[in-house]
């Protein structure tokens, strides 16, 4: 039986954080990109074994993933990238689980559910802060009300910053304004369309409505035909979702998507280990039906790389544990239940 795993864009930000956790906690990940330099200089750090293989070459990595387990994808942007991962998995046999939180990522995966099922592997997307604390409070509110027709998700990120794969992933969808679910089908709507105060457990914040991965992935694991999911946000962040209504078109231009990317690209990659350590991810849902009766509970946890990490290589652990894995195309809470979020480093759940 194959029992390892490999780490896909090891070098990454994000990356780099899970390849570390799980050199602390014994495993021995091999790990893999298409940068050798930076590929061989981890491996040399860490102790691990490497391979190199770019995306573009479905040889090289259908060669990488021989006697793969299963793979943790972290290259994004995922809009870009999992396909490519997700072919050479159904051809070499290998789990896939990657950190997106992209709405086409989600629903792309979803529609080749019996291409992996008939291969006998696991498609896994978002087994990250994207969008495993949501997804479980959406199947934990949905089990406490199974009547519900509504429901609705937020978050609050306190301390941290952007790495370099998330601001780009934002960037390159600032034109293409937001998603919501109603009756069941994925909805399109105006950036910030809606916006709500909300407790998240430190006092009520302004928060907006964005195309989080929830849109998608709460509706597989629940039922639920309509889903908001709201992000907290302070005036200057809902004042740019504004007036990204009108400046749409131009936003999703090469020059400006090129000035944006280079500007990334001058930031820090990422959270500091001192902000990550003060960092605290929030979360908030609420769950109703059509008789008014509704459920509501909150989750707080890790700041949200850190959260990352450790829900990333938890899920890769069940996984290697379990003796008959699931197939198919899953969500975070379909594969190992509403209280997975619970087996990670300091999340606790409250309902209200």
């Amino acid at each position: 039986m194959r029992s390892r795993f490999l780490i896909y864009g090891s070098y990454g930000y994000t990356g780099e954080l899970i390849a570390g956790l799980a050199a602390e906690r014994g495993h021995e990940p091999i790990l893999s990109g298409r940068n050798r330099q930076r590929l061989e200089a981890q491996a040399s750090r860490l102790g691990l074994e490497h391979r190199v293989a770019a995306l573009c070459d479905p040889g090289a990595l259908e060669k990488a993933l021989d006697g793969i387990f299963a793979v943790i994808h972290c290259a994004g942007p995922f809009a870009h990238t999992s396909k490519a991962m997700a072919d050479a998995c159904l051809k070499s046999g290998t789990h896939y689980l990657d950190i997106t939180g992209e709405i086409s990522v989600f629903e792309a995966l979803a529609a080749r559910d019996e291409e992996a099922r008939k291969a006998g592997i696991l498609f896994l997307p978002g087994v990250g802060f994207d969008v495993v604390p949501s997804d479980c409070l959406a199947a934990h509110l949905a089990g406490r009300l199974p009547t519900a027709t509504r429901l609705v998700l937020g978050f609050q990120g306190v301390g941290g910053r952007l790495s370099h794969g998330t601001a780009t992933t934002m960037a390159e969808n600032l034109h293409r304004g937001g998603l919501v679910r109603k009756d069941g089908k994925l909805t399109p709507v105006p950036a910030g369309w809606k916006k709500r105060r909300i407790d998240f457990g430190r006092g009520p914040v302004e928060a907006m409505t964005i195309p989080w991965g929830d849109v998608s992935t709460a509706y597989h694991s629940t039922g639920i035909g309509d889903i908001e999911v709201y992000m907290a946000a302070p005036r200057l962040l809902r004042t740019v979702a504004l007036a990204s209504r009108f400046l749409g078109p131009l936003l999703g231009t090469s020059p400006v998507q090129a000035f944006l990317k280079a500007a990334i690209r001058r930031q820090p990659a990422g959270p500091s280990l001192e902000e990550r350590k003060k960092g605290v991810s929030l979360l908030w849902g609420e769950a109703q039906d059509e008789s008014g009766a509704r459920v509501q509970a909150r989750l707080e946890g890790p700041e949200g790389y850190t959260f990352t990490a450790r829900s990333a290589l938890i899920i890769t652990e069940k996984l290697l544990e379990t003796e008959t894995p699931p197939t198919g195309f899953q969500t975070p809470s379909k594969a190992f239940g509403p209280d997975l979020v619970l087996e990670i480093e300091g999340v606790n759940r409250f309902d209200l």
